[in-house]
């Protein structure tokens, strides 16, 4: 009995404690459910539910002319797991991908293709790299390609996408149209890594990103959930004022000085003289190689002008009434004094003249007497008028970099008894080239000043949904004072400093200018200078405004203003007149008067035939698209005839003897990828005229 009672004792114990331990369980799911019950659910669906991001496309760059100066396009990163990839399979097609990744990439054999595929499947590599940067149409390539036709599970593939932001055209108008890359996360903030009107349309461009909510199924199939998916918003694209073809003229004339004379930088600006839009700018810096870069904008950096300043001082001089163009000044030989230190013209020797010939001859002494005449007992009022012209504030442009100028004021503590004569001939101030074209443009549009901008409109799917209009920011003077400054202007180009530059077929306006530059470690015993000159052209009928400056090297052989700045503007003055851009109206053949029978065809701009037509005083357009390229040439008499480009679809044309944009317009039409190597128009083809074009295929253009 004893042994009995000790068995069931025993049992009820176990039962008690296991009775026990049930109740406690429940009391603690019991708990779990009430006091964490929220939370692990929520643990539970982060685990089986994930959401994704549906990235928004970011918008497109155009030009005015619809040139297409900025875009997006998906690359592609491929690596391979060989972990999961079977033997038997990788062993059995690992010839023939070779083969295929050969002929794809053409940068190795097959046999180094199979030794390198060889060796990381002995290694079992997890996340091997086989290709970066991939274009679409390889990566659609690759997926077809034997054991990655598997899928990832069993061929190894692994694609990661990426978008890159591209400029068709290389540099053109590149520091100008600005950078975008993805940003990066610094310190827990999101830093942007973005530059020009990429920077100033970041937003509009961006668009807003979308979002949909996909659960984990058997196998780790990840599958949408239905209703779950917000569509993302593409960015609208920007179309700028920029001219495709001015800009192309004023890349090619900048760099040809830069080159020459072996200048630190130059940064030119092409202004619309009505309506205050920029046709081009160029902002070309020196690199370490020799070659030239869009490497910084130029245009917006504040420096000491020089001469082109000397405006500033005949217009506060006629606003207060104080002379006319007509009154005589002393040049005194071009020299004077002005308290310890002593003023020079450039070219000594110049008398008495009228005011007008001494800016038309550029005497700093002249302009510095007059000022000092006028003003020394009240250069407040003098300062007063540069403010009135804005030079005291941003231009306002549409363009992110834009710095602070510098006005000096007999309130601040550096001010002098020399500061105003020297401040009177361009020098102990500080304006940006944008400061200074827009003053000349308003001495060409009859005294409105214009703010310069570089949005013409914000557009979605080809619907404009917000238009940029002209704004007329102040004048510069009455009628009497502004047909004086015109006269002025003019007579530089006549008689004066820019008279070397004069055209048998317009006439011009403007202004030279040199300053010595001691600035950012540079003094004035390196004798670096910058050159410039700003004018407008017609001067009759003034169309476009254009801001030469160009920093030179230290002890450069050339630095005048007339040497190194005026050329540039010559050369895109006579391209723009000469081929019509921009509708212009009047002769558009000064080149093909002057152009010799015996040079090659010379290719004329896509979109331009109807208006070349015109100008060849052929009554009636032809009625063929605006996009229709043609060629100009000459015969043996000098004749001029008009032949379009045509292009028999499927087969790759023939663009030997055609200018870049066209031979890029015709082949990109065509599908084809174009590389190209040197400048100027086209010399040879790498992939025979005539041949079947594949889809995708690199063409390389060799530019003379």
């Amino acid at each position: 009995m004893d042994v009995k009672k000790d068995i069931r004792f025993r049992v009820y114990i176990a039962f008690t404690c296991i009775c026990a331990l049930g109740l406690a369980i429940i009391i603690k799911a019991a708990m779990i459910q009430i006091k964490d019950g929220d939370k692990l659910r929520g643990m539970s669906n982060q685990m089986r539910l994930r959401t994704d991001t549906l990235y928004a496309e970011r918008g497109n760059i155009y030009s005015e002319d619809g040139q297409l100066l900025c875009s997006s396009i998906p690359q592609f990163d491929a690596y391979v797991d060989f972990a999961v990839i079977p033997a038997d399979t990788f062993y059995k097609h690992v010839d023939t991908l070779s083969l295929y990744l050969s002929r794809l990439f053409g940068d190795q054999s097959q046999e180094a293709y199979k030794a390198r595929l060889q060796k990381a499947y002995k290694e079992r590599r997890r996340y091997y790299t086989l290709r970066k940067n991939m274009p679409y149409y390889d990566y659609q390539a690759l997926r077809t390609f034997p054991i990655f036709n598997k899928g990832q599970h069993r061929g190894g593939l692994i694609v990661e996408t990426k978008t890159k932001r591209i400029n068709p055209y290389g540099i053109l108008a590149y520091r100008t149209i600005g950078l975008w890359r993805p940003g990066i996360w610094i310190n827990g903030k999101l830093q942007k890594n973005v530059i020009g009107l990429e920077a100033t349309h970041d937003s509009v461009l961006n668009g807003m990103n979308g979002s949909r909510v996909l659960q984990k199924h058997t196998g780790s199939v990840w599958m949408p959930i239905q209703g779950t998916e917000v569509d993302p918003q593409n960015g609208y694209d920007v179309i700028t004022t920029l001219d495709f073809n001015i800009q192309d003229v004023a890349e090619h004339a900048m760099k040809s000085i830069l080159e020459q004379y072996e200048c630190q930088y130059g940064t030119c600006i092409v202004m619309e003289v009505p309506t205050g839009k920029i046709r081009a700018m160029v902002n070309l810096g020196r690199q370490e190689d020799g070659s030239y870069w869009e490497d910084f904008n130029y245009a917006l950096i504040p420096t000491e002008p020089g001469s082109t300043f000397k405006l500033t001082t005949i217009l506060a001089l006629l606003n207060d009434k104080y002379i006319s163009i007509s009154d005589k000044v002393n040049a005194e030989g071009g020299t004077m004094r002005f308290g310890k230190y002593v003023m020079k013209d450039s070219h000594l020797g110049l008398g008495v003249l009228s005011i007008k010939d001494a800016f038309a001859q550029s005497s700093n002494v002249a302009m510095a007497k007059l000022a000092h005449q006028h003003y020394f007992k009240n250069p407040e009022k003098y300062v007063a008028h540069l403010k009135r012209f804005g030079l005291d504030k941003p231009t306002g442009i549409d363009l992110s970099g834009e710095r602070k100028t510098r006005i000096i004021s007999p309130k601040d503590k550096d001010w002098s008894a020399t500061t105003l004569p020297w401040m009177a001939t361009g020098y102990s101030v500080l304006v940006s080239p944008m400061h200074t074209c827009m003053l000349y443009n308003a001495v060409a549009n009859n005294g409105r000043i214009m703010k310069p901008y570089l949005t013409q409109a914000i557009r979605e799917y080809g619907r404009d949904i917000k238009i940029f209009d002209p704004q007329e920011v102040g004048r510069i003077g009455d009628s009497s004072v502004v047909a004086q400054i015109q006269e002025c202007v003019k007579e530089v180009g006549i008689s004066g400093t820019a008279k070397h530059i004069k055209s048998p077929f317009y006439n011009i306006a403007g202004k030279t200018g040199t300053a010595q530059v001691a600035d950012k470690g540079i003094s004035y015993k390196d004798r670096v200078y910058q050159g410039s000159f700003v004018g407008y052209f017609p001067a009759e009928k003034p169309r476009y405004t254009i801001t030469v400056v160009i920093r030179t090297r230290p002890h450069s052989r050339g630095y005048y203003g007339g040497t190194i700045a005026a050329p540039v503007f010559r050369m895109i003055a006579d391209k723009i007149f000469a081929t019509g851009l921009g509708s212009w109206e009047g002769p558009l053949d000064s080149f093909a008067r002057v152009r010799r029978p015996d040079l090659p065809a010379s290719p004329a701009t896509a979109g331009n035939y109807n208006r070349l037509l015109l100008a060849m005083n052929k009554e009636q357009q032809s009625g063929l698209p605006d996009a229709t390229p043609a060629q100009l040439k000459t015969d043996s008499t000098g004749r001029l005839s008009l032949n379009k480009i045509t292009a028999v679809r499927g087969l790759v044309p023939a663009v030997t003897g055609m200018g870049l944009k066209d031979a890029v317009y015709l082949l990109e039409q065509a599908g084809m990828h174009v590389q190209i190597q040197g400048n100027g128009i086209v010399k040879a083809q790498s992939v025979t005229p005539g041949t079947p074009i594949i889809k995708g295929q690199t063409i390389i253009l060799e530019l003379s």
